[in-house]
């Protein structure tokens, strides 16, 4: 047994003593990542994109987006980091491999991508730089469209259990 896995495993145990249904175990992370992926996840880049185009047309607009963006994004990126360890925990409840999956993988490339974009944007944008700002905004936007491919092999893995 894997290190990653005997550390889990009292947290899982303890999980399936509860007695939650098989479905809530076995459904329960795909829902509530698909809810915070696609509602939230959607809501961050049209507001970080909308900041960033309207800027020169329609400062008003363009400054209410930045500040959902910076609002949105922040909780998004914790719930997804929830949801990471949520999702290797199911596994462990569910006696499934972790660490191998494609589903696994894409959540890792997601979450170091998003990793990334919150350090720069930490940073202050390392000096209010538009280059870090043109980088926060096409690496925010590859993490989305891997967050597509992640669900779809998350499906798949969910239905293969």
């Amino acid at each position: 047994m894997s290190n990653l896995r005997t550390s889990i495993q009292p947290i899982a145990d303890w999980f399936n003593s509860l007695g939650t249904p098989e479905p809530i175990i076995h459904w329960g992370h795909p829902l509530m990542m698909a809810i915070v992926a696609f509602v939230m996840g959607v809501a961050v880049a049209l507001a970080g994109w909308r900041g960033r185009t309207l800027a020169v047309t329609n400062t008003e607009v363009a400054i209410k987006n930045k500040a959902d963006h910076r609002k949105i994004a922040p909780l998004m990126y914790i719930f997804l980091l929830s949801g990471y360890t949520g999702g290797v925990l199911s596994l462990v409840m569910q006696e499934q491999p972790i660490l191998e999956s494609p589903h696994f993988f894409t959540g890792t490339i997601v979450i170091s991508l998003l990793t990334i974009n919150a350090l720069i944007a930490a940073t202050g944008f390392i000096g209010n730089k538009e280059t870090a700002r043109t980088i926060h905004a096409y690496v925010g936007s590859a993490a989305l469209i891997i967050m597509v491919v992640h669900a779809v092999f998350g499906l798949k893995l969910g239905l293969s259990i």
